[in-house]
């Protein structure tokens, strides 16, 4: 018998490995892996080359890829690996914790092809119809009045008290989203990142708040997201609005408020940033471009299902199988890592191909507007705790603090 046929390629090669779902897999999932996942990465690239089994919720198997160059190839083929779940979909358990993150909706991030190329066209146009300098006085008017709320007392979790709060109240005013259906929009979606118990009712929670959103700019429409992606030339059902605002809140405020943390622990512990904010030599958007390389706030996302089995760098994937991109571990792949960061753009932290960010613009004005307020109000911040006993949240898809507590000399509230 002649050995199988390559699908990707055409050429016939007998496969040196198989990822089946049988043999021993690395959950990502602990909190083990969240405390130290680039010694994780590290290992898996020793012992099983760029794609490794892992498991992303307990017996859900999907494939990691940790090479830089093979999730380039696989960002660039969504014909070989499209972005549709729902062939897999149908053989994971209802109760699934993952499933409220994966599961197939008629939006942009779950399909392939000319719908994807439809339900993208709104999503830019709407997001593409931002001011970008106005969005970025947006995020240090509400950064000064949240300052104010703690500057005086000389100790703050900067996460509870300021990041997040701060990252919600600018997207909700970019989508014409009111405080109330915001805060069940976070609280949906925070359980869904979180792939806790409660991940389907999370999921119950944020499509309601967002059918709720919808139905108020069809009546009152606003020079908003929502507006615009209601009444953009693709004519998006009422379904598929609400769909694509799950994206937005998705990308828009789990990654956008880890990279603003997770930079500002890099200030504070790295000297190179100046470690007590004062005289580092580097800026803000070095330590964003530094932290996007090293310690992506989304660490390991952009899934895909090869539509049949597939032999890609000496392995078989099979078909329909989950296939995640570990944007930190290829980021820090030996082979392209040269610890060059300043003007380096080349990481995959945005996703690169058919599925790229296209809201990486607008996450970076917020951060560097957030980051900046708060050295501005509290130049000598610094860690109130080892940074070794910071705690880092479990998931399998985001680089996530629990909380990030400092001290600062007091200081008189600021001018708003």
């Amino acid at each position: 018998m002649p050995p199988p046929l390559s699908s990707y390629g055409g050429c016939p090669i007998a496969p040196s490995s198989v990822i089946d779902g049988d043999g021993p897999r690395v959950a990502l999932y602990t909190k083990e892996f969240a405390a130290n996942p680039q010694r994780v990465y590290q290992e898996l690239r020793a012992r099983y080359g760029s794609l490794a089994p892992v498991e992303i919720a307990p017996g859900v198997p999907a494939t990691l890829v940790v090479a830089y160059e093979t999730a380039k190839r696989i960002l660039h083929d969504p014909e070989h690996f499209p972005a549709d779940p729902r062939t897999w979909q149908a053989n994971v358990p209802l109760d699934c914790p993952v499933l409220p993150m994966l599961q197939w909706r008629p939006n942009a991030q779950r399909n392939t092809g000319a719908v994807h190329a439809r339900l993208r066209s709104a999503n830019t146009f709407a997001i593409n119809g931002i001011d970008l300098h106005a969005a970025q006085v947006l995020a240090e008017k509400i950064a000064v009045r949240l300052i104010n709320t703690f500057c005086a007392v000389g100790r703050a979790d900067l996460l509870a008290q300021f990041v997040h709060p701060l990252v919600s109240e600018v997207l909700n005013t970019l989508v014409g989203c009111s405080p109330d259906i915001g805060a069940r929009v976070a609280q949906g979606m925070a359980a869904i990142f979180d792939t806790s118990a409660d991940a389907e009712d999370g999921n119950a929670i944020l499509e309601s708040a967002l059918y709720e959103q919808t139905m108020h700019k069809i009546a009152e429409p606003g020079n908003d997201i929502t507006t615009r992606m209601i009444a953009h030339s693709a004519k998006l059902t009422e379904e598929e609005v609400i769909h694509q605002l799950v994206v937005i809140y998705g990308a828009g405020i789990e990654p956008t408020v880890n990279l603003i943390v997770n930079t500002l622990r890099l200030m504070m512990t790295n000297d190179r940033f100046g470690g007590g904010m004062v005289s580092g030599s580097l800026s803000t958007g070095d330590a964003l471009e530094e932290l996007l390389f090293t310690d992506p706030p989304l660490a390991n996302f952009c899934f895909s299902y090869p539509r049949q089995p597939i032999f890609i760098d000496g392995v078989w994937l099979p078909a329909h199988q989950p296939v995640l991109i570990s944007m930190s571990a290829c980021n820090n792949d030996p082979a392209v890592h040269s610890g060059d960061f300043i003007a380096n753009r080349s990481h995959l932290a945005w996703g690169t191909g058919p599925h790229a960010c296209p809201a990486k613009d607008l996450s970076s004005t917020i951060a560097r507007a957030a980051i900046d307020q708060l050295l501005d109000a509290l130049p000598e911040m610094e860690l109130a705790v080892p940074v070794e006993d910071l705690q880092w949240r479990p998931g399998p898809y985001h680089r996530s603090l629990a909380s990030l507590p400092v001290a600062f000399e007091p200081t008189p509230p600021m001018a708003v």
